[in-house]
């Protein structure tokens, strides 16, 4: 006997009953497909908060206890036992990658790097200055001009090289997008250097390849840092079906090239409610200035007549600590002590931290860090330029997006995304 829900009109006392679906994690759903073909009426729900818009095994969270899992394994566990590559071999094959899969996967990612010719040259049709992700949006599109067979794929091995080429080109296409803006030349990848250990050397080197040495004449790029970045893209790999993913499936739906696809998904990670959230918590630690101006903007955030927020804080989802949060918070502190940071910024967001954890007004509300608030901070001690950081977020998301893209594809029972609507027109 299946379990069912029945909705009664009380208009007319007519009876409606649709079926529960239990999941194997997380809430059970409710199958309304039906709903408008019963009933006549639409469901209504802003924001959809509670609406399942697809079956998927990529990504499970439940925010009430503060969990993240990949294809089933605890966030914490991957990012404290495994490389950034190992979670992309994960989300694209279901399982992790023995040590002669993941060299191979690695040295197909290196050489993949590089970009065609032809869209390197794109890069100087965009104005100076423009924001990295502009640029990383467009070129991106561009890139479904030079592999637009990708348009039609029907086997494994067309998924995985579709896949494959885009995080790796993707980290390139933000390094350049960066350089471009600020007027110095591109840095070509360098076969010989991991996965994010290559994106900071793009980002740092000089022409001809050069990095800038120490005093004690050691490589800038340490493993420490490369530690740090590569974790920060492990958090950030997937997230269930937030709106950046959404729209990914959404354009997806709609038979579009995937490439054009994730070009999408980087428009919607700008936003600063999405992606884009990061650059604005360095932005409010820099114009709060100093711990001893901390209460006062803590002041202002309990003032229901005043429209400051505190940006980091408070998530959609988690009404607990972030299960990345909490890892990058124990990485922020790793990286203070090794790295001898300045640590200006790290005593404003420790200070706001330390009350945001003990003060009634923010835990009644459930607002703590969040991954937001940690990364900002992180980058910055990388010495990342905050125009970059939401596309880190992109570099990190990539496998994601083209995971869900390929499991989108892949759901023969999937339509396109088309949504009603509560007219309230004349």
């Amino acid at each position: 006997m299946k379990n069912t829900v029945t909705i009664i009109d009380n208009r007319t006392n007519k009876e409606y009953e649709f079926d529960i679906v239990d999941a194997t994690r997380g809430p059970s759903v409710v199958d309304i497909s039906t709903f408008y073909t019963q009933t006549g009426m639409f469901t209504y729900d802003n924001g959809y908060t509670s609406t399942a818009s697809c079956k998927s095994d990529i990504t499970f969270i439940d925010g009430t206890k503060g969990e993240l899992r990949y294809r089933g394994i605890e966030i914490s566990e991957l990012a404290q036992k495994h490389s950034y590559l190992d979670v992309c071999y994960l989300l694209l094959n279901s399982k992790l990658p023995s040590e002669e899969e993941l060299n191979d996967f690695d040295l197909e990612l290196r050489h993949r790097a590089f970009l065609h010719e032809g869209l390197r040259h794109l890069f100087q049709a965009f104005p100076a200055g423009a924001h990295p992700m502009a640029t990383l949006s467009a070129a991106t599109a561009a890139l479904s001009t030079f592999y637009y067979d990708h348009l039609n794929i029907n086997n494994e091995n067309d998924y995985q090289e579709m896949a494959r080429r885009i995080i790796a080109k993707i980290p390139t296409i933000a390094a350049f997008a960066f350089r471009h803006s600020i007027g110095a030349p591109f840095i070509h990848p360098d076969i010989d250097r991991s996965f994010s250990e290559n994106f900071l050397y793009m980002l740092r080197a000089y022409p001809g390849g050069k990095m800038h040495r120490n005093i004690k004449g050691e490589n800038v790029i340490r493993e420490i840092e490369i530690k740090a970045l590569d974790t920060i893209f492990t958090l950030h790999a997937d997230h269930e079906q937030n709106a950046s993913t959404t729209t990914v499936r959404s354009v997806a739906s709609t038979g579009a090239h995937p490439y054009v696809a994730i070009s999408a998904g980087i428009s919607a990670l700008w936003g600063r409610a999405h992606g884009g959230a990061n650059e604005s918590v360095i932005a409010q630690l820099e114009m709060i200035g100093s711990v001893e101006n901390v209460d006062s903007f803590i002041a202002r955030v309990k003032d229901p007549n005043d429209s400051f927020r505190l940006m980091g804080f408070g998530h959609r989802v988690y009404k607990n600590f972030d299960p990345r949060a909490k890892i990058l918070k124990e990485l922020q502190d790793q990286l203070k002590k090794e790295l001898v940071l300045d640590s200006h910024l790290m005593d404003i967001a420790h200070k706001i931290e330390e009350i945001a954890l003990n003060d009634e007004y923010f835990i009644k509300r459930n607002l703590y860090p969040n991954i937001d608030f940690y990364s900002g901070v992180i980058l910055t001690a990388l010495k990342i330029p905050k125009s970059m950081f939401t596309p880190v977020f992109v570099i990190g998301r990539t496998v994601g997006w083209i995971t869900q893209w390929i499991e989108f594809k892949k759901d023969k029972t999937m339509k396109i995304a088309r949504p009603r609507q509560l007219y309230l027109g004349k």
